[in-house]
């Protein structure tokens, strides 16, 4: 990992700048580095396949050669071809999970882990200086440390690292995406910045002008790096389950924001229907590791222990069956690995088939003896059975060797058949057999059922009506829940503080370049008091006063007093500063607020494999009293030096501009079509 070290607008207890680190070297040679360029290589090939593709559909439409049409044909047969081929290479980087487990597991069954959707470079140097020059009437080029610095933690985002670091990283981002979208996104005009995200699943590109699919595209990878540092944990520890743990309940939290927040993402693999199921693949692997921490310490060969790990296991199947369940619906089974869900099928009778074997050996293992508490055994017996067969009571099962037996049995037979349908469903899947760890795990649970039926195996038996063991009911002590990481909400400094408040200098404000107005006290009175927060405001004018002959107006705000700039001043600032000024005057810096009721948002275009779908925005709430109110004029002026004495409570009072009213900000809706030929303008609805 390289150390390079930029600024973050961190501010720490020591009012320091602090530094963030730039992340993972691309070029790193390790596993997960290059299965990352893979992806990024294929989905290269995938975009350019599709434009290959989008051209020969259009060719085939305007032309009417016959000839032209059988070589377009031909040519789109070979596009498919190669699409099926590079989406097959992409399933295959996304069934790679060996790349993500701790290298020291030998014992463990492997996680899931998210892979990072991949991005294209974006330059924001050009196109937010003119918007700086234009809208803020500044010089951008006085802003190129501050563009560079936001480049740099964009670049650094494509390569986290592994760790609270690289999630961290990806958390400062995001919490400076809402102060750029307002400083620079204007509704009214487009940036001409285009963000181009891939589908972590298909590889299909889509590119939008505003911010929405960055924001959703960097939550995503918040969570596919939580199921990668959930992966990596040592899980023979209990340290590293209680990481991994966490990790997964993190990620599934992460995804749950993203869907909740982010309803009209163009790209399939943040659609709601995918989002649920993968939180419901976390949230079932957070219970696996909770189960693998409960029988970490070692199994005893107890009574009351194993029905309790029977349950546990149990919850784990039922779980995973309905991820299982959730991934063969239609659309999902058409993106989702078959590797995933093949891996959900292989652990729903795994588990299912240990929850059995666990009840067996409480049952053949042990009797109800005259030391143990009868009532107890036949509470906890009664709990782990929906129903009995044949009118059998918990109690007749404790108390007849016979009946104890035969249960017994038969959840041992019912193991070795959940045993064998595991190993089945696992040599159907090409990339679960590169699993070795799996196969053996698999195989050494499937002999020791095997032995346990073999010991208890009489050879009266061989023609014996054997019965059905019952299902067992789920229940675990631990529930795995969504948690929200606190490091969605990191709080930043913007990094383009310098142009001012952000509720006032934001990019739906529209200014009038500064003013320079000359003023000059008349016996220390300067014609007008100043009220609000910073930048302060021009009121009580007085017409007749030298600052009004030189153009300062009613409702004007001072940006600048001479040379020193007053952006950030409040009242009692900006009152030290004309305190002390002489007869010749001094020059102070003024802007006006402009009518900005009439801008309303252009066309907004999201491409999804290079076909462009426009789509007309609609104000869907527009209020005429949001209007920036002119404040009265007082015909009687105040004197400058007894404005801070006999209006106190008026010069102390803080004022909300109405630029900085977030009422006015409303979501924009648009339906979803369906993947992938079509995509939708995605907005954040909060």
């Amino acid at each position: 990992m390289t150390d390079a070290l930029l600024p973050n607008g961190i501010k720490d207890g020591g009012g320091e700048r602090n530094y963030f680190k730039k992340g993972c070297n691309p070029f790193a040679q390790t596993g997960r580095s290059k299965l990352q360029n893979q992806r990024a290589g294929l989905n290269k090939e995938i975009i350019k396949q599709m434009r290959l593709r989008a051209g020969a559909e259009n060719l085939l439409k305007a032309t009417s050669n016959n000839k032209v049409k059988e070589m377009v044909l031909l040519e789109l047969s070979y596009c498919n071809s190669n699409l099926q081929l590079l989406m097959g290479q992409l399933e295959g980087l996304n069934s790679s999970v060996e790349v993500y487990q701790n290298t020291q597991e030998t014992a463990n069954i492997p996680l899931i882990a998210l892979g990072l959707k991949e991005t294209k470079e974006v330059d924001f140097s050009a196109p937010f200086k003119d918007f700086i020059m234009e809208h803020y009437n500044e010089d951008g080029r006085r802003y190129e440390d501050e563009i560079a610095d936001l480049m740099d933690l964009r670049q650094a985002c494509r390569t986290p690292s592994r760790n609270e670091e690289g999630v961290e990283l990806l958390a400062k981002y995001f919490a400076h995406l809402p102060l750029v979208e307002s400083r620079f996104f204007s509704p009214s005009r487009q940036t001409g910045i285009f963000f181009t995200w891939y589908d972590s699943f298909t590889g299909v590109p889509v590119c939008q002008q505003n911010l929405s699919l960055e924001k959703a595209s960097i939550l995503f990878n918040m969570a596919a790096l939580y199921s990668q540092i959930g992966t990596r944990s040592n899980r023979q520890t209990p340290e590293g389950l209680e990481e991994a743990i966490s990790s997964f309940q993190k990620a599934a939290g992460t995804l749950h924001h993203l869907k909740e927040t982010f309803t009209h993402t163009p790209s399939y693999d943040m659609s709601p229907a995918m989002l649920s199921m993968l939180i419901r693949m976390m949230i079932a692997q957070a219970q696996e590791c909770i189960f693998e921490k409960t029988a970490l310490p070692g199994i005893r060969n107890h009574f009351y222990a194993l029905l309790k790990m029977a349950q546990e296991a149990s919850k784990v199947s039922e779980i995973y069956d309905h991820v299982h369940q959730y991934m063969i619906q239609t659309p999902i089974k058409d993106n989702v690995p078959l590797f995933w869900s093949t891996m959900a099928q292989v652990k729903t009778n795994h588990y299912r088939a240990v929850a059995h074997y666990f009840v067996a050996l409480a049952l053949l293992d042990h009797q109800l003896g005259a030391q143990d508490d009868e009532d107890q055994q036949e509470k906890a017996l009664s709990q782990v059975y929906d129903h009995i067969p044949d009118g059998r009571t918990p109690l007749d099962i404790l108390k007849r060797r016979e009946e104890r037996e035969k249960i017994g049995k038969a959840h041992i037979r019912r193991a070795i058949l959940c045993h064998e349908e595991a190993l089945r469903v696992y040599s159907l899947c090409l990339h679960l057999n590169k699993l070795e760890v799996l196969q053996e795990i698999l195989k050494a649970s499937l002999q020791r059922s095997v032995e346990k039926s073999s010991a208890h195996e009489e050879e009266e038996e061989e023609f014996t009506d054997y019965m059905e063991a019952p299902d067992i009911i789920s229940k675990t002590e631990h529930k795995a829940e969504m948690e929200i990481p606190a490091t969605i909400k990191v709080k930043v400094i913007d990094f383009f503080q310098r142009l001012g408040p952000l509720s006032v200098f934001s990019a739906k404000q529209q200014w009038t370049a500064p003013r320079t107005v000359h003023i000059c006290p008349e016996d220390r009175d300067l014609g007008f008091t100043l009220k609000g927060e910073p930048p302060v405001q021009v009121v009580s004018l007085d017409p007749l006063c030298t600052a009004a002959e030189d153009g300062l107006k009613e409702g004007d705000h001072i940006v600048a007093v001479g040379d020193t700039d007053c952006k950030w001043m409040g009242v009692g600032d900006v009152m030290r500063l004309l305190k002390d000024v002489g007869e010749e005057g001094i020059d102070i810096q003024v802007v006006s607020m402009m009518d900005s009721n009439s801008a309303m948002p252009t066309k907004s275009a999201t491409f999804s494999g290079n076909l462009p779908k426009t789509y007309s925005m609609i104000c869907l709430a527009y209020n005429d009293d949001d209007k920036h109110p002119k404040a009265n004029k007082v015909s009687k002026k105040s004197s400058f030096l007894s404005w801070g004495i006999k209006n106190k409570l008026k010069s102390t009072s803080t004022l909300s501009l109405p630029t900085a009213d977030q009422s006015v900000s409303q979501p924009w809706n648009k339906p979803c079509p369906s993947f992938p030929r079509a995509s939708s303008h995605n907005n954040d609805s909060l």
